[in-house]
């Protein structure tokens, strides 16, 4: 039996001499929530529009829903397995929250008794207790990313694939779209997605990583900071102002894989105990120190920007 939702293998995008996605290789198992990292331009939207069916790879071979793009034609079926949820909102304000889903369903040419009955379920799913009448535009943030959920999964699609879909609305509307996640990959639903809130990506299974096109890191939140962070992680509390130049003397001496700076505070990850110990006894008193687990956002800043630097 099959268990992979998607299978990417030596996948090249290229537009003239730019390569937006550059040989990469990955699988996502069946209900599965993955997550995909990486900061503006990394290639993570080109990579999900070539999973979606909307783009044709340059190079590689790509399996979504068991389906080959290598046979022409079968991006259509592709599309017929998935749902997408781009990272702009995809509903139109002007029409009622009805008219919306009536519209998708035309696109995805579905029965009229079947798009009835789906379109209850949904309702029910994201607990919309607003009229059918209402228009998006008078929607608040949240409730508007929930109803483009349902227009997405309107088919029941295998596979979705969420672009950043709760930028832009409050902490607690994005706990309640992330509950929705939860709840469709219990129900053997795969989701693929893409965002900014690490709070968020914690919550999915693994995580990829992506960097100018490349996948630099790929496993579970917990494997990335074990594997990004092998020796303690500290956070370093000045006592008082340092100037850019006493920062950078202490970097020069190469007590650290890592020092970064958060605000007044700083993380910083030692080579080894004796650099530590080093560094200890000639700065100590300059800091209050304490030890502190990392975060995916530590990882981040560790494998994404610092290669960028």
């Amino acid at each position: 039996m099959n268990t992979l939702a998607v299978k990417v293998e030596n996948l090249v995008l290229q537009f003239d001499d730019f390569k937006a996605v550059n040989n990469i290789s990955f699988n996502v198992q069946k209900g599965e929530i993955f997550g995909f990292l990486g900061a503006n331009g990394a290639g993570k939207t080109t990579t999900i529009r070539v999973l979606c069916g909307l783009l044709i790879p340059t190079s590689g071979s790509v399996e979504v829903a068991g389906i080959s793009f290598n046979i022409e034609g079968n991006a259509d079926l592709i599309k017929a397995k998935v749902g997408y949820m781009s990272q702009k909102f995809t509903l139109y304000n002007d029409l009622t929250v009805e008219e919306n889903i009536s519209f998708t369903a035309s696109l995805r040419k579905l029965p009229r008794e079947y798009y009835e009955k789906r379109k209850k379920e949904l309702f029910d799913f994201i607990s919309f207790n607003k009229p059918a009448n209402t228009k998006v535009s008078d929607l608040a943030g949240g409730m508007k990313q929930q109803v483009s959920l349902a227009a997405s999964i309107l088919h029941e699609p295998e596979i979705l694939f969420l672009d950043e879909p709760t930028a832009g609305v409050s902490s607690a509307a994005r706990q309640k779209f992330w509950d929705l996640i939860k709840s469709l990959a219990k129900e053997g639903k795969t989701i693929f997605v893409t965002s900014h809130y690490m709070d968020e990506v914690e919550q999915c299974d693994r995580i990829a990583l992506m960097s100018n096109g490349e996948l630099i890191a790929l496993d579970s939140p917990a494997g990335l900071k074990a594997k990004t962070f092998p020796q303690p992680l500290y956070e370093l509390d000045s006592k008082q102002s340092l100037s850019n130049q006493e920062l950078e003397s202490i970097k020069a001496l190469k007590y650290f894989e890592s020092f970064e700076s958060y605000g007044h505070r700083y993380h910083a990850s030692p080579i080894n105990l004796s650099k530590w110990n080093e560094f200890k006894s000639l700065y100590g008193d300059l800091f209050n120190i304490r030890e502190i687990n990392p975060t995916l956002e530590d990882v981040f800043i560790r494998l994404v920007e610092g290669q960028d630097k």
